[in-house]
């Protein structure tokens, strides 16, 4: 893929994604939330792709959101710019969410504004004990975009939700953590490593079962405990015959580890 504001790659079925725009703390403008759309349509067409990794260039930001200094320099068009900018990013939440590869993202800084809904959609979050989560956008007299109301109150309950929006409250990397916005958090020299070792964990596993695990997650506040249920059976019979379910069960009865590859 011919990007240049987002790295792209994949090595071992593990997607690699890199908002390349370290000089403005990784601030998305439209032609990289175009970008980031065709990746994640990519990532979720592949099923060579069982783990994707998103983070951001440099060590001091990981996303601080949309690009505020396109919204002066268009102020003429902000109103077009602004349903381009969150038709691209939102169908790329869209794909990431769907698709069967858990995404994990790599906090290497601050996630503010749209960073911070990115960090909220992935399916696993580790940042640095330097990492810093802002919602920022009341701060600049607008609403927040890019799904975060919608996975955000999910993470940290409503309450928490608006009180960062309201207030614009700075979460420390240990808040983050207690309130449940973040897996882990670790040293900044620690970051890749243990990045690198939950993907290969991930790209490793059933695939498949993934992706089911994710869709009845999402739809499990959106209906009744019967209905659920009755997803949560659907779904287990599908993976039974898939050949990664085929296979952990009879690991598990041949008393070994199994081998799965994502089908």
């Amino acid at each position: 893929m011919n990007n240049e504001l987002i790295d792209f790659s994949v090595q071992n079925q593990i997607a690699r994604i890199t908002i390349k725009r370290g000089t403005v703390f990784n601030a998305l403008n439209l032609q990289a939330m175009r970008e980031l759309m065709d990746i994640a349509n990519h990532c979720g067409s592949d099923p060579e792709i069982r783990a994707a990794i998103l983070t951001g260039e440099g060590d001091k930001a990981f996303c601080a959101g949309g690009d505020v200094a396109d919204f002066e320099s268009n102020a003429e068009r902000v109103t077009v710019l602004l349903k381009e900018m969150t038709t691209c990013m939102h169908t790329a939440v869209s794909r990431f969410a769907r698709m069967n590869a858990p995404l994990i993202a790599r906090v290497n800084g601050v996630a503010a504004g749209a960073g911070l809904s990115l960090a909220a959609c992935s399916d696993l979050a580790i940042c640095t004990t330097k990492s810093k989560f802002t919602s920022a956008y009341t701060a600049i007299g607008l609403t927040p975009d890019g799904s975060s109301t919608y996975f955000l109150s999910r993470l940290i309950g409503t309450r928490r939700a608006m009180e960062l929006y309201l207030t614009n409250r700075t979460l420390t990397a240990a808040e983050a953590l207690d309130w449940g916005l973040v897996n882990q958090v670790v040293e900044p020299q620690d970051l890749d490593t243990t990045v690198d070792e939950l993907a290969e964990q991930l790209a490793n596993g059933p695939t498949r079962a993934h992706g089911g695990i994710k869709k009845l997650l999402q739809m499990s506040l959106n209906d009744t405990l019967e209905s659920q249920m009755e997803r949560e059976t659907r779904c287990i019979v599908d993976m039974s015959t898939t050949a990664d379910g085929i296979e952990g069960v009879k690991a598990f009865t041949e008393k070994r580890k199994p081998t799965f590859t994502g089908k």
